[in-house]
């Protein structure tokens, strides 16, 4: 297995280590990491033995073959600009920030590049990746990144062009929905006699089972809906509601997240001085 390298072991850096560690792709020997709060990097090393700490992101560099950068977005030019006379062409770089592109990424490093962006839902093993690669990625390290992906999610590789949508989707989705399951469990609670834990239970559970019907293929979105609206019945008086008062609302959602990314893109072209 390729010595991976993780500058930066926030939220994101974690769920990447500990998912791929629980998946058995890898050994902690096999990770060397470190973060500028370098008391994170060594609770994860003392969690797991066997992983290494690096003092600093050059130190990574001098001994990965992959090197994963996750770090803030209007970070990274930064960072790369004190580590690039350390990294060699046999080496991959990756970032999981969707505001850097691969092109952004290989104009600052002399070496192939990657992207990777993970989803919370990766943490347990499921849920999507997003990868894209730059064009002196060779075979081999596309299907070594591949490797790493599978063990902890289903990657899908994206065109540059609906980086934003499929982040938003598959990065931000898991909140977005969670959002909306609590509203539903506050809205019961306020409305009807059920106590929160009870409805937290039920919605949690609900969307769980939800999950495997359609992670099993039982069901698509529609047929599901098909089957539990039954005509005349109470689903569909919901369904009603739904239809009339969410309107817009994902159009909107949308529209928010471009605009911001639209923001973000700016000014990491701004540091990079290449457009995305």
């Amino acid at each position: 297995m390729k010595k991976i390298g993780v500058i930066g072991t926030g939220n994101m850096g974690t769920i990447l280590i500990e998912a791929w560690l629980e998946a058995k792709i890898l050994n902690p020997a096999d990770l060397i990491i470190t973060n500028r709060t370098i008391s994170k990097a060594l609770t994860l090393k003392e969690k797991h033995l066997g992983i290494r700490v690096a003092e600093s992101a050059a130190e990574i560099v001098q001994q990965a073959d992959f090197i994963f950068i996750c770090v803030k977005p209007l970070q990274i030019d930064s960072l790369l600009q004190g580590i690039k006379h350390h990294i060699k062409r046999d080496q991959l770089v990756i970032s999981i920030t969707s505001p850097v592109s691969v092109s952004q990424l290989e104009s600052a490093v002399n070496a192939p590049c990657a992207r990777f962006i993970p989803s919370i839902t990766n943490r347990v093993g499921s849920g999507v990746s997003l990868l894209s690669f730059s064009e002196s990625c060779s075979k081999e390290k596309m299907s070594a990144l591949f490797d790493l992906a599978s063990a902890i999610s289903a990657p899908v590789i994206i065109e540059n062009d609906i980086t934003r949508v499929a982040s938003d989707i598959v990065s931000c989705g898991p909140a977005f929905f969670s959002y909306l399951a609590q509203a539903f469990i506050d809205a019961a609670c306020q409305t009807t006699k059920i106590d929160k834990e009870t409805a937290t239970t039920l919605t949690e559970n609900m969307l769980v089972g939800l999950g495997e019907l359609l992670g099993k293929g039982v069901y698509t979105l529609p047929t599901l809906q098909e089957k539990v609206c039954v005509k005349g019945g109470i689903t569909g008086e919901g369904i009603k509601v739904l239809e009339a008062e969410t309107g817009e609302m994902f159009h909107h959602l949308f529209q928010a997240t471009h605009e911001k990314f639209a923001e973000d893109l700016h000014e990491v072209e701004k540091q990079f001085g290449h457009p995305y």
